[in-house]
């Protein structure tokens, strides 16, 4: 061999190792800038998920305190009942607005009572405590309620306790 074959072929080999670290290095790049991609993607993922859980948590900030004010208001219209059967006095008067104060409270929270009397069962929002039978209403369907429900806006607060019908 000769100086020029050898110096041809060490260019050539020069040449070769080049194009393979170039190859590499564009490899290399693809890889870091795909890694890169999904780093912005997870976190854009991220603070999305964290924006809604904040809002989440400042929407139903209250519902703890609703939940432990919800059974106070039915003891409440327990006394307003049993006192309504008596005379009318300035004392029922004050209380039946109190209790219209307490009912307009819980409607700004957002806070609503779930009538179930005639509605189909629904074990979302239901619970059913007895079953008895009933010509007049439908099987499936809640004959009476026994102790209220509420919901604040979407959420379930407390269930209804209702009397399902077994049919006739």
């Amino acid at each position: 061999m000769n100086d020029e074959n050898i110096h041809a072929q060490a260019g050539a080999d020069a040449e070769a190792g080049e194009e393979a670290g170039f190859s590499q290095l564009q490899s290399d790049l693809e890889r870091f800038r795909d890694l890169a991609l999904r780093s912005q993607a997870d976190f854009d993922n991220f603070r999305k998920r964290s924006a809604r859980e904040k809002e989440e948590a400042i929407r139903y900030a209250n519902a703890s305190l609703l939940e432990r004010l919800i059974p106070i208001i039915d003891n409440f219209e327990l006394g307003l009942a049993a006192a309504g059967s008596a005379e009318q006095s300035p004392i029922l008067a004050g209380m039946t607005m109190v209790a219209k104060q307490l009912n307009d409270f819980l409607a700004e929270a957002g806070v609503t009572a779930i009538d179930a009397t005639g509605q189909t069962f629904d074990p979302n929002l239901h619970e059913a405590i007895a079953q008895e039978h009933d010509p007049k209403v439908p099987e499936g369907h809640v004959i009476r309620q026994v102790r209220k429900g509420f919901k604040l806006k979407d959420r379930l607060l407390r269930p209804a306790n209702v009397i399902v019908s077994k049919g006739a």
